[in-house]
This record gives structure tokens, sequence and C-alpha cells, in this order.
């Protein structure tokens, strides 16, 4: 019984994470939320009694994928900046 509300609640969290993936608009949120989502899934193989796929998921994916991920958001994020305020007037 336990078993199959701790699925149904890490499923939950993985679909929703999933969707968030999708729909946020922000990057930076988008990278936050596919974290969320590949630790989850490492629950699940945890559940599946298999420990060493759940710690690649978590090393592999977590750490390297989500830190590149993380690193290309934040060297190409770029601020907003109006033109026509930071015009120079040339005389």
């Amino acid at each position: 019984m336990m078993d199959t509300i701790a699925f149904a609640l890490f499923a939950f969290v993985t679909l929703a994470s999933a969707l968030g993936v999708v729909l946020l608009a922000d990057p930076w949120h988008s990278a936050l939320m596919l974290g969320v989502a590949l630790l989850s899934i490492a629950v699940h193989f945890v559940m599946l009694t298999a420990e060493f796929v759940a710690m690649m998921q978590i090393l592999v994916y977590v750490g390297g994928v989500l830190v590149l991920i993380t690193f290309a958001v934040m060297l190409t994020a770029r601020e907003e900046t109006d033109r026509d305020t930071d015009e120079v007037v040339q005389t």
C-alpha cells in the first residue's frame, strides 16, 4: 500500500516537473524543473531496487548534463535593454 502511494506521489512529481520544463518561459526555471524530473526518475529506480542505475542517473544526468545546461543558460543570457534610452547624442 505504501509503495503504491509513494509511486503515485513521485509519478505526479515527475509529470508535473516535466510539464514545467516544457511550459515555463524562463530557461533557468526550466533547467531547475529538469533537475527535479531527473531526480524523481532516480527515485523510481530506487523503488525498483536498481540502486546502481539510480546513482548513475544522478551522477551523469543531474551532475553532468544539468550543470552544462546551467552554464549554457548563465553564459548566453542577455539583459534586455531599451535602445532608445541608451543612445548617446553626438554633437
